[in-house]
């Protein structure tokens, strides 16, 4: 799968890796110029647009189900705005794991180093990032949407045992699905605009999250040992069930009025859904499957989690 050409240089299946410090002095640099403070930057204050969406209705849970048929016009919208609720609040989750994980990963670095600063700048940005989704699900007025108390606990258990290179390919996990969302949301006339403007800034911040945890899997899964390769494996599968699983919370659908049980029995029979999900999670599954996270238990655990057809 990989080899190691020297002290320095490494390969994979995807070809040289660059430099650790060139690559975070360039992600520092753009961080530089591309960083933004939310409550200056969206107007909080304007007022909600008449019939206006708060996520596309093609990427809510129910679209295209027998329920989403028989619901009016109000009530979809209606399901939007507590999804994007639900949706805002997962991200807070996967923030806070995400700055305990790279807290751990720089502990024992050097403090000077461009590999460590940008490390704390990502975990500045996800601070901005947690309190601009939670200011965002307060202004919506939908209630917080906090995981089950078994996930939440499970995710404690992560982060006490994940390895580092699992860390990063739980980092891609939570980031990479939503950000796919996210790009088709914030261009999108017929969203909420303070949704987009929300969305527009995470994108654009998130980019540079995506190529720091990209690039250090890579060196992480071309160095570690066999035994943390192959916990890798399984502990990110696990990880992508859990989240398949995690990604509405169901109490959405009873606080729109609709039948929890049968709202949750058409989402996972829905192909459409599934399509949402699996492409969202092409351009990720491609990617693992190319440095070799996807093997085994691990990628089996991936299937059943409905994210990798």
């Amino acid at each position: 799968m990989t080899t190691v050409t020297d002290r320095t240089a490494l390969r994979d299946a995807l070809g040289l890796l660059k430099d650790r410090e060139q690559v975070a002095e360039r992600l520092l640099e753009s961080s530089a110029k591309h960083s933004f403070d939310p409550d200056r930057e969206l107007d909080w204050d304007a007022p909600a647009v008449d019939g206006a969406y708060y996520w596309p209705p093609e990427l809510l849970s129910l679209y295209d189900t027998p329920l989403w048929k028989r619901m009016s016009e109000e009530q979809r919208i209606e399901l939007s705005r507590h999804e994007a609720a639900s949706l805002a609040s997962l991200g807070i989750w996967f923030e806070i794991i995400l700055m305990q994980l790279l807290v751990r990963h720089i502990y024992d670095k050097s403090l000077t180093s461009n590999h460590v600063r940008y490390a704390l700048t990502e975990i500045a940005d996800e601070c901005r990032h947690s309190m601009m989704f939670a200011r965002m699900i307060q202004k919506g007025g939908a209630p917080e949407y906090p995981v089950s108390r078994l996930n939440h606990n499970l995710a404690r258990v992560l982060k006490t045992v994940s390895t580092t290179p699992g860390s990063f390919a739980c980092t891609l996990l939570g980031e990479e699905i939503l950000d796919w969302m996210q790009r088709l949301t914030f261009p999108d006339e017929r969203i909420q605009p303070l949704v987009r403007g929300v969305t527009r800034i995470h994108v654009i911040e998130e980019a540079r999250h995506v190529r720091y945890a990209r690039e250090e899997l890579r060196r992480q899964m071309a160095t570690a040992p066999r035994w943390e390769q192959e916990l890798t494996r399984i502990s990110c599968g696990e990880a992508a069930r859990v989240f398949s699983v995690a990604f509405v919370n169901p109490a959405v659908y009873e606080n729109v009025g609709l039948d929890r049980r049968e709202a949750v029995a058409q989402v996972r029979a829905s192909g459409h859904r599934r399509e949402v999900m699996q492409t969202g999670a092409k351009r990720l599954t491609d990617f693992l499957d190319d440095i070799g996270v996807l093997r085994g238990v691990g990628r089996r655990l991936w299937k059943s989690s409905g994210l990798l057809a």
